[in-house]
């Protein structure tokens, strides 16, 4: 996904000058109020153009007519392109996916477990298919058997093959990727046509793009201002008369066309469609722009622990047997008890063991699963009830029997915690025999991350399933702002209802079933693209890098959206203020000369003056695409920092600019005059 980033290729460019005539017709500008006006502006100076060449005499010269025509007639082009180019660029990323689509020969398996060859858009949901080595994966669904490495570069842009496997939460796989070793069964999550690449491709091209909040209420704004400078240039012509100043219609249409806001107006839905494409090209797909501005708005952030904060892949680095258990009894609970276990931390429990499961020929095991309510995963086999977990599950499990905790294993789980491990309760027949300890280490650099979402004002907080004690230890050293510890899939939930409750905004980040609830619950909710479907479908986002640290990414690219919407606008009022001192005189300065005053660019004259204000206005349109394509740098520096920036930035500027771009226009234009 990660391509060119030019913003001008040759053949976008060539495509969005198509674009730009197509979206003339009067259906697609009337969705925009202020290009609107202009577009009838300009078909009314169509009109004079005619008039004159029928031989009326008041309204100028004719080629001073279509001169002004011709310029309204590119402004609004140039509003079109602006948008076009933005589409362009996202149509330009679909193409790129939708070659990931081709159909491809499925290996389906039958009722009788037979494979059947079929085409893959014959394949629906619930069918089972089979990968294997070279085979490109026809469709979204699950891993239900079976561990495969797998080249996603086909979306993610990334060439770096990543394992997906059945069972936890890194069984999705995604329809068009390609198997590059090993064997898996897939269970389709999806009917032809609603997979995650169709759904993709449909909202990079913007068909599903529909107008967020915040663009609504500016569009309104903007639909506001337009209709008090039809007021004002209106009102003009009684005063003309009451003066005995003769002031023709491409005069009082420049007026018009220079005062309301055509620069954001051109530019807003550009704007829009950029935040999405920034979005994209940082590998999140967005269900909707909605999505990312609400991301600009974020006050809390919730983020997992493993795999965030830290490195993820815990590690088994210690058994600790309790007193009067013998060492070897424990690691072979611990190892019975991770048989079943396809979580990185049960594999390593087994390769800290070194002795492989089987080798205990156990008679007809029964397996525990863990679960986020148990806590805890096990086996059962003949007389025999091995059990694994969280301090607090085990505990239970023990006392309830009637059984003691050993008073040496809660002081070594307290000691592991401490020190920023977790640990892992072992018991056998409602008897504790000892505590294995899991290490993580801090990603490096993440303090200073949260530390610059410190700056942008929100508050971070750590969810983790570790007991208090060990996401205390992790909290501080991450420099995170609170945290959830022996969090459960309401806990989240719960959290999230009440920080909304208190009116905040919160996002958060999840890729397992269990997240499912939190991440649809959550404003804006970034699912991993590797976990389950559920999740997906959940959240309103998807990575497609897996990166849970992708949510401060997503945060700043939604921050630069709303600043780029709101400078633009700064700056496109503040440059009526030059386009007044332009045309305002030169409309009444033949009839009251000390109207001269006003004239402080010093134009030459009525007609330069007009001509200059209403180039102006056209072609700083164009000039400010790549600022609306790229957004405004964002630097977390605080709300009333940023304002004072870009007041003094966008709006100082907004005024200066134009005096001298229609000053530099005028010295061009009197030369033909």
């Amino acid at each position: 996904m990660k391509g060119n980033n030019n913003l001008f290729q040759a053949e976008l460019v060539n495509e969005a000058l198509k674009q730009s005539f197509i979206k003339l017709h009067p259906a697609k500008m009337f969705r925009n109020p202020v290009m609107f006006m202009v577009y009838i502006g300009t078909l009314v100076m169509a009109g004079v153009c005619l008039w004159i060449a029928m031989g009326e005499q008041s309204q100028g010269s004719l080629i001073y007519n279509i001169i002004v025509t011709f310029i309204l007639f590119i402004t609004l082009l140039f509003a079109n392109f602006a948008e076009a180019i933005a589409e362009a660029r996202g149509k330009a990323q679909a193409d790129s996916l939708r070659k990931t689509r081709e159909e491809t020969p499925a290996k389906m398996l039958t009722s009788s477990n037979e494979v059947k060859i079929v085409p893959s858009n014959q394949l629906r949901k619930g069918d089972v298919f089979v990968c294997e080595t070279g085979d490109i994966i026809p469709s979204d669904g699950e891993i239900i058997e079976g561990l495969a490495t797998i080249d996603e570069s086909a979306i993610t842009g990334e060439s770096a093959p990543v394992i997906r496997e059945a069972g936890g939460d890194k069984s999705s796989v995604t329809g068009g990727t390609k198997v590059l070793s090993d064997k898996i069964k897939v269970k389709v999550t999806t009917e032809p046509g609603e997979s995650f690449l169709d759904k993709m491709i449909a909202l990079v091209e913007g068909a599903s793009r529909q107008k967020t909040p915040n663009e609504i209420a500016l569009t309104i704004l903007l639909a506001g201002f337009t209709l008090v400078f039809v007021i004002v240039t209106v009102t003009l012509k009684p005063f003309a008369d009451y003066a005995h100043t003769p002031i023709t219609i491409a005069a009082f249409i420049s007026l018009f066309v220079c005062l309301i806001p055509t620069t954001i107006g051109g530019l807003l839905s550009a704007i829009g469609i950029a935040g999405m494409d920034r979005a994209l090209r940082a590998n999140v797909i967005t269900k909707s722009g909605k999505a990312v501005e609400t991301a600009g708005d974020i006050d809390v952030l919730l983020l997992d622990k493993t795999g965030t904060i830290t490195i993820g892949n815990r590690k088994a680095t210690n058994f600790y047997p309790a007193n009067g258990v013998d060492e070897r009894a424990l690691i072979k609970a611990a190892v019975l008890s991770s048989m079943a276990d396809e979580t990185p931390e049960g594999k390593s429990i087994i390769e800290l063991a070194g002795i492989n499961p089987l080798s205990y020929e156990v008679k007809n095991p029964e397996f525990i699963t863990f679960t986020a309510e148990t806590r805890s995963s096990g086996i059962d086999y003949e007389n025999t009830r091995i059990r694994k977990g969280a301090t607090d599950a085990i505990k239970n499990i023990v006392t309830n029997a009637g059984n003691t905790f050993p008073p040496e294993v809660a002081e070594r789980v307290r000691e592991i915690s401490q020190n920023g491990g977790t640990p892992l309760v072992v018991s056998e027949n409602e008897k504790a025999l000892g505590v294995i300890e899991l290490q993580d280490i801090i990603k490096p650099g993440i303090k200073e991350r949260f530390d610059r979402l410190r700056k942008m004002g929100i508050k971070t907080v750590m969810v983790t399933g570790d007991n208090p004690l060990t996401a205390k230890f992790i909290a501080e050293k991450a420099g995170v702002d609170d945290f959830i510890a022996e969090a459960k899939p309401e806990d989240k939930m719960n959290y999230i209802k009440k920080e909304q409750s208190e009116g905040r905004l919160v996002a958060m980040m999840g890729d397992g079933t269990n997240d499912a609830p939190a991440l649809a619950q959550a404003d804006v909710g970034v699912a991993m693209n590797s976990g389950t479907q559920a999740a997906k479908e959940a959240g309103n986002m998807v990575d497609l890098d897996n990166d849970p640290t992708k949510l401060i990414e997503v945060v700043e690219i939604g921050k630069q959206l709303l600043m780029t919407r709101g400078t633009l606008t700064t700056f496109s009022i503040a440059n009526d203020v030059a386009k007044y001192f332009a045309i305002v005189p030169a409309l009444f300065i033949a009839s009251i000369p000390a109207l001269q005053g006003l004239n402080i660019m010093g134009l030459h004259s009525p007609e330069s003056a007009i001509l200059s204000a209403v180039i102006f206005n056209a072609i700083v349109i164009p000039m400010l695409i790549p600022l609306a394509l790229k957004g405004v740098a964002y630097k977390p520096i605080g709300a009333s920092a940023l304002l004072r920036r870009n007041l003094l930035i966008y709006g100082l500027g907004g005024v200066i600019i134009p005096f001298i771009g229609i000053k530099i226009i005028d010295l061009i234009v009197s030369v033909f005059i």
